[in-house]
């Protein structure tokens, strides 16, 4: 099966080597340009597996979608149970997804690459989504707490993870040769400095 933090072992199951093998050519080629014999082929299976599985094309994607959540549930679930700050919360979270993006680049490309609802269109938005909600609500309580400047928690959260996804992006599309980790110490540099709760930024003042 497909994880962030676990090894690929090489003997998959059926259903485990359909799912890697769609994401592969899901994110290389595009959703609409894969076929059902093109997952067929390369995952070496029958077509009535596929389909007996997933019942097609949509369902594979459909699965895989879901799968990717949950392990982004995971990854955020166990930020939280380090018990860090809520700053600290929210670094390592983009510490994590930097370190994904490169070694587990397909998995983070479908989940916040991808444009899902050109061919999941039933599916809410990936930011309705509960990992995206959790990293809010840790915004929230950090606003709450007083660790975080108040504000809209959307504008907050956007300004706290919006620019280590945009840099993620930028990374997949080939625009940045550089490996984020690289980046991450001048991210969250740049990131807390209009974060800070407006009553520091006056003392510093």
């Amino acid at each position: 099966m497909l994880h962030l933090k676990k090894a690929a072992t090489q003997d998959l199951p059926v259903y485990d080597r359909i799912l890697s093998t769609a994401l592969d050519l899901f994110v290389e080629r595009g959703y609409h340009n894969v076929s059902i014999h093109d997952i067929q082929k390369l995952a070496n299976v029958s077509i009535g597996s596929i389909y007996n599985h997933f019942g097609g094309k949509e369902g594979v994607a459909k699965a895989l979608y879901y799968h990717l959540i949950r392990e982004m549930e995971e990854l955020v679930a166990d930020v939280i149970d380090e018990n860090l700050s809520f700053r600290e919360s929210c670094n390592r979270i983009i510490s994590l997804l930097f370190e994904y993006t490169e070694s587990k680049r397909n998995i983070v490309a479908y989940v916040l690459h991808a444009k899902h609802q050109e061919f999941l269109p039933d599916e809410p938005p990936i930011c309705s989504s509960t990992p995206f909600k959790t990293m809010r609500n840790i915004v929230q309580r950090g606003m709450e707490s007083g660790e975080i400047r108040e504000g809209d928690p959307w504008v907050v959260a956007s300004g706290i993870f919006g620019g280590a996804i945009r840099l993620i992006h930028l990374r997949l599309d080939g625009v940045l040769n550089v490996p984020l980790p690289e980046l991450y110490d001048e991210l969250i540099d740049c990131m807390w400095h209009g974060m800070e709760p407006i009553s520091i930024q006056e003392s510093v003042a």
